[in-house]
């Protein structure tokens, strides 16, 4: 084409076209290989696909509610009932201590938390299964869906959050300065949902019985938590087993950041935050181990 081009007088800029030649010495070849680190967190990858992980966490928001006739509003009426069942039942009916507070605020306060942390950790978990054909076509980094999955709940969590605070203005009680308390409760929190979540999400790419049990388990953890009673009412003699739950010492303090009053134990607190760091470290290991297979397997 070329050649004849030049041929008739006519040069290749002449008739539109651009004649390109690539230098093999300047093309970029990117080789994709197994880590055989026992902890290799590549935070600068992970960094370079944060556009992925921005598109990720709205489209989870976006399809979350789409065609539901209330849209959004299933953040706020969600906890909003769970508040008002326990309130009614164990308020009420079963006239449940909690040393002090209105029951509706002392559930409301467990509720929010709570519901973020089990919305996370349900997503999290199911979240490999459920990117499994993106996981089969392209590579990236695969700690960004439980990324998303662990963050896109945030929003749920502030707009009920944003209901507790104007149930409180409802009760006459005005948060204090041990409101800040909430930020670092919650950071602690996501750290355990993401820990839980690096565990439980390679496990259900290979045993899709996670995707089962994992509603149960999570019902049995809500009740072995201070959200419906106060921890008060536990046994001195066996309050430090009862402790040993991660999610008694950021309950209390996300409590005590909302309502102040008694201030969380301090054991169930370090065993919280132990817990959180524990299994974030342990689960980065795991899931790095893991992913290499994903694609293979799921």
């Amino acid at each position: 084409m070329m050649k004849s081009l030049n041929a008739i007088g006519l040069g290749s800029s002449e008739c539109g076209l651009t004649e390109r030649r690539t230098d093999p010495s300047t093309m970029r070849v990117t080789e994709i290989a197994p880590d055989d680190r026992i902890v290799a967190f590549d935070a600068a990858g992970l960094a370079q696909y944060k556009g992925l992980l921005r598109v990720l966490i709205l489209r989870d928001l976006k399809v979350l509610y789409r065609q539901t006739a209330l849209g959004a509003c299933w953040a706020i009426a969600q906890p909003l009932f769970t508040v008002l069942i326990f309130t009614v039942i164990f308020g009420h009916f079963a006239k449940i201590p909690t040393d002090g507070a209105p029951y509706a605020l002392f559930a409301g306060s467990a509720v929010v938390l709570w519901t973020y942390f089990s919305e996370a950790v349900r997503r999290s978990a199911n979240g490999l299964v459920a990117e499994a054909e993106l996981i089969r076509k392209i590579y990236f980094p695969r700690l960004v869906i439980p990324l998303a999955t662990v963050v896109s709940p945030m929003v749920d969590f502030a707009i009920a959050l944003a209901v507790m605070l104007a149930l409180m203005l409802w009760y006459g009680v005005v948060p204090d300065w041990h409101l800040v308390l909430a930020v670092p409760t919650l950071i602690v929190t996501a750290m355990l949902a993401l820990g839980v979540s690096l565990w439980l999400g390679p496990i259900n790419v290979r045993f899709r019985d996670v995707k089962h049990t994992l509603p149960f388990l999570i019902q049995i953890w809500m009740y072995a938590s201070p959200i419906v009673y106060a921890s008060s009412i536990v046994p001195a003699s066996v309050r430090w087993v009862y402790a040993l739950n991660p999610m008694v010492g950021l309950i209390e303090a996300f409590r005590f950041a909302i309502l102040g009053g008694t201030p969380p134990d301090a054991f169930a607190l370090v065993v919280s935050v132990t817990a959180a760091l524990a299994l974030l470290v342990s689960g980065l290991i795991f899931f790095q181990r893991m992913e290499r297979s994903f694609a293979d397997i799921i």
